[in-house]
């Protein structure tokens, strides 16, 4: 007697996913928020993309498609705008609830910033010593200050309070209305909303460690 047999169905073949298909990359960065830390990043620096364009050497509109979520941001795009926030490549990666307990900055590592890359002149040249922070309580920097004529020095502010503690070098610094002279080993506390500036006095080096806990503007 011939056996009853289910015909065989012939087996489909899976679509292939692509690793380099856009969606399938922006699906698997989509729990990072990538945009979302970006625009929360240049926000808290109270900071525009046209300021931010300058600092990047980006354009303003490459910028804003990428806190839109529009254009796919590459690793050597995240690195040059984390270094102008201070902040490690993993904080574009890492869950926001989880935070570096240590984090070691080497000196090869570091970045030297203009104060004003708009400005002829330059007042101060910045090192951040905590980029690899991602949830910060404060903001350290190795500050090298420049020779400069008094009218050049412009005056900003930021919140929070400011200590500046002089390494090697002579600086002055005008605070509100009154102006003060540091020598290497000097130490000033002082509140930042107030209006103040930077001069190095001699054309040696001037260093100082500079500890803040808000953003300039």
């Amino acid at each position: 007697m011939a056996e009853n047999r289910k015909p065989i169905k012939p087996k489909r073949r899976k679509a292939k996913v692509k690793a380099t298909d856009s969606a399938v990359v922006q699906e698997s960065l989509r729990p990072y928020a990538i945009a979302d830390k970006l625009r929360t990043l240049r926000l808290r620096r109270s900071m525009g993309l046209a300021q931010l364009a300058e600092h990047t050497g980006f354009s303003s509109a490459m910028l804003s498609r990428l806190e839109n979520g529009k254009l796919l941001p590459t690793l050597p795009t995240l690195t040059r705008i984390a270094l102008v926030f201070g902040v490690g490549l993993d904080y574009f990666f890492s869950d926001p609830r989880k935070r570096h307990i240590v984090a070691v900055a080497r000196r090869n590592e570091r970045k030297s910033f203009p104060a004003d890359p708009k400005s002829t002149e330059v007042p101060w040249h910045f090192e951040s010593l905590d980029f690899r922070v991602n949830e910060k309580k404060l903001s350290g920097y190795l500050a090298h200050f420049h020779p400069l004529p008094p009218e050049k020095a412009v005056p900003h502010y930021h919140q929070g309070v400011e200590l500046l503690y002089l390494i090697e070098g002579e600086l002055e610094m005008k605070i509100g209305v009154e102006t003060f002279q540091l020598s290497a080993g000097d130490a000033i506390y002082f509140d930042s909303m107030q209006k103040h500036t930077y001069r190095s006095l001699v054309k040696t080096p001037c260093t100082a460690i500079v500890v803040t806990t808000g953003s300039p503007r």
